[in-house]
């Protein structure tokens, strides 16, 4: 079952949801829009190999925004820093972003209960276009969870993306063991 607008809020006053920051204006009928970071990366190489630590370099985007061109995988991140300790976050595009050409995210659209960060997206584009900090890129939708949690995402020992931040992190698969 997903969360109203009227549910979300409940979960902000109780603690069960943070969005800092958070405005009302951007609560929906059941989602909450959150906004593209300051903060892209790219990755050094143009071979990215699993099982070792692909290095990024981070980019500032500058008030006059910044071009996003095919064939490139940006990393973004959300300006909202988010924390789900109740119900299972997934972030989807806005529409409007999608009709620019623009995917917000390869794989990675769910979250976990007890994710507490900003949202590292994987962003990628049909057609050259100009992006903007601030811009509306995604909504939140919240998905009421069954049963008791054993395994909180921010408890876990081996969670790799737990270190609080406001710049898109890399991938961490060579942490794996494969």
């Amino acid at each position: 079952m997903i969360l109203s607008d009227k549910s979300i809020l409940q979960s902000i006053e109780s603690g069960e949801i943070v969005i800092e920051p958070f405005d009302r204006t951007c609560l929906g009928t059941n989602s909450y829009d959150v906004h593209l970071g300051k903060y892209l990366a790219i990755y050094k190489d143009h071979i990215l190999d699993a099982r070792r630590h692909n290095e990024i370099e981070h980019l500032e985007i500058p008030e006059t925004g910044f071009v996003l061109h095919p064939n490139t995988l940006y990393l973004g991140v959300t300006e909202e820093y988010t924390e789900t300790h109740s119900a299972v976050p997934f972030l989807e595009g806005k529409s409007s972003v999608g009709r620019l050409g623009i995917d917000i995210h390869a794989t990675a659209g769910k979250g976990d209960v007890g994710f507490c960060n900003t949202w590292t997206l994987e962003i990628s584009c049909t057609h050259p276009v100009r992006v903007y900090a601030g811009m509306p890129i995604g909504q939140l939708i919240y998905f009421q969870v069954e049963g008791d949690i054993i395994n909180y995402y921010n408890k876990k020992q081996n969670a790799k993306y737990n270190e609080r931040t406001v710049r898109p992190v890399e991938s961490m698969m060579w942490k794996n063991k494969f």
